[in-house]
Parts: C-alpha cells; sequence; structure tokens
C-alpha cells in the first residue's frame, strides 16, 4: 500500500515536471533591443497617425474658410444687386435723386474694398474685348468706339457727383478707391481698344462751352489720341441726355462712321430714344457702377 502510494507520488511528480518542462518550452524570449524597436515602432506609427489627423483637420478647417468665404461673397453680392435696384429705377426714368436702404453705405464699402467691384470691372472688360474683337471692319466706313466721356469728367475732384448723398455712411476713403479702380479700368479700356485698331469718339452731357476744361482733364487722366470730343450745342442743351445721344449717335452714322459698342456706366447714353431712327444698332456696353 505504501509503495503503491509512493509510485503514485513520484508519477505526480514526474507529471508536473513535464508539464512545467513543456510551459517553458512553449515561450518565447524577447530581449531588450528588440523590445525597444517594438516600443520605437509604435511610437513611430502613433505620431504619424496623430500627424495624419492633424493634416486633416487644417485641410477640413481651410475647406470650410474658403467655402465660407464664397457663401459671404454671394451674399454681398446679392444684397449689392438689391441696392442697385433704385438707383436703377431712377435712371430709367429720368430722376437724378434717389433713396437707397440704409444697410446698402456699409454693403457697398464691402464691395469696394472686398474686391468685387474690381473682379466685376474686369470681367467686363473681357467681355467688350471678346465681341470687339470678333467684329470685322467694313469697307468704306470709319469704324468707332463711342465712350461716356462724364464716366471720365466725373471722376476729377472739381467735377465729382457726391454719391455720399445716397448713403449715410459711406465714407470718402472707399469712395476715393471706387473712383481710382474706375478711372483705371477705363484707362486700360481705352489702351486695349486703340492696339485693336478702334477709333474713340468721346461724348459728353455738358455744354460744349466746357470743352477747353473737358480735353484737359481727358487728357491728364492719360487718354490720348483720341478722334474727337462731342459735347452739347447751346441748342441740345434743353432737351434730354437720351434723345441728345441717339441724335449725335444718328449723326456719326449719316457721315459714313460704323458704330460697333457705345461704352458708359449711365442708361442714357446705352438706350435708343424710340422718336429716332439709327440706320443700325450698335452694341451696348454698361460700365459696373458702385
Amino acid at each position: 500500500m505504501e509503495r503503491s502510494y509512493s509510485i503514485r507520488s513520484l508519477s505526480s511528480r514526474g507529471g508536473s515536471e513535464m508539464t512545467s518542462s513543456f510551459m517553458v518550452e512553449s515561450g518565447f524570449f524577447v530581449s531588450s533591443f528588440a523590445a525597444t524597436m517594438f516600443i520605437g515602432a509604435l511610437v513611430t506609427v502613433g505620431t504619424l497617425f496623430i500627424s495624419l489627423l492633424t493634416v486633416l483637420a487644417v485641410m477640413l478647417q481651410s475647406c470650410g474658410s474658403k467655402n465660407s468665404g464664397v457663401v459671404q461673397s454671394q451674399k454681398l453680392i446679392d444684397y449689392h444687386r438689391i441696392c442697385s435696384i433704385p438707383a436703377q429705377h431712377a435712371e430709367l426714368n429720368g430722376l437724378k435723386a434717389h433713396d437707397c436702404p440704409p444697410f446698402c453705405g456699409d454693403l457697398t464699402k464691402q464691395y469696394i474694398k472686398g474686391g468685387l467691384y474690381a473682379r466685376e470691372l474686369n470681367f467686363t472688360n473681357e467681355v467688350i474685348q471678346s465681341y470687339l474683337g470678333a467684329v470685322t471692319a467694313v469697307d468704306g466706313g470709319l469704324n468707332v468706339v463711342l465712350m461716356d466721356a462724364d464716366d471720365i469728367l466725373s471722376l476729377h475732384p472739381l467735377n465729382v457727383d457726391l454719391f455720399t448723398n445716397r448713403f449715410d455712411d459711406f465714407d470718402s476713403e472707399s469712395f476715393e478707391e471706387a473712383n481710382h479702380l474706375k478711372q483705371s479700368y477705363l484707362l486700360q479700356l481705352y489702351t486695349e481698344l486703340q492696339a485693336g485698331g478702334w477709333t474713340v469718339v468721346f461724348l459728353s452731357r455738358k455744354s460744349q462751352r466746357e470743352q477747353n476744361v473737358a480735353r484737359e482733364i481727358i487728357y491728364s487722366a492719360g487718354f490720348r489720341n483720341w478722334y474727337s470730343l462731342i459735347m452739347r450745342s447751346d441748342g441740345e442743351l434743353q432737351i434730354d441726355s437720351r434723345t441728345y445721344f441717339s441724335r449725335r449717335r444718328e449723326a456719326l452714322e449719316k457721315d459714313g462712321f460704323r458704330i460697333a459698342g457705345v461704352i458708359s456706366s449711365h442708361m442714357d447714353a446705352l438706350t435708343v430714344d424710340e422718336v429716332e431712327a439709327l440706320p443700325s444698332l450698335a452694341a451696348s456696353y454698361r460700365i459696373p457702377a458702385t
């Protein structure tokens, strides 16, 4: 009995030793160098992952800012169009004074300082150049482009129209910036017209008695080598400007001129009087107004 018990005990110890031996053999040994490399790799992967997340966050923020800027610009354009409605209707009906909503002054300042007015001027120039570049000259006639001289004369300090009357909070700095943009644009447009071989004729609503002063202002503004400056005679001072422009255009075409385009920021120069009959219709281009 005792011998049998001893044998079982040895067998149990032997089994335990065998089991222990098996467990040791099935394990693995990791050196300190390998552990260091493994931890370093984990740190590197973690760092790269964090960097990737940071880059994605910056990109999303940038896209959000751009989209916000686009939406803001579109809203500004929409509101500016709303503010221009009273001015357009007043001009169409021959009215000089018009009232605008109180918020339009601040919107116009943002429209100018935000670069939207300059962008609008440049786009208008592209449209004009695209059309006139595709027009071919006609034999036997002098091809001309009519430009509203008052768009230039009104920018001179002596003749400046107080645009601030429309808005209570429209500052002079924004007004001067708009005038500078418009004058630079008109001069660029004029230079490109001359380079394209077009003859430019200026028309003004002012009396011909002011012709010497008007010529000096136009010349000093950088406009050189134009064909002529047409101003109102004493007998034309009493007629409305729309009829005046229509008659002058008709007279030019009867004299053999071919009017390819009329450029102005005012509707009276671009619309044709129904009473007047023009031999041909020139393309009309309106210069954006603030």
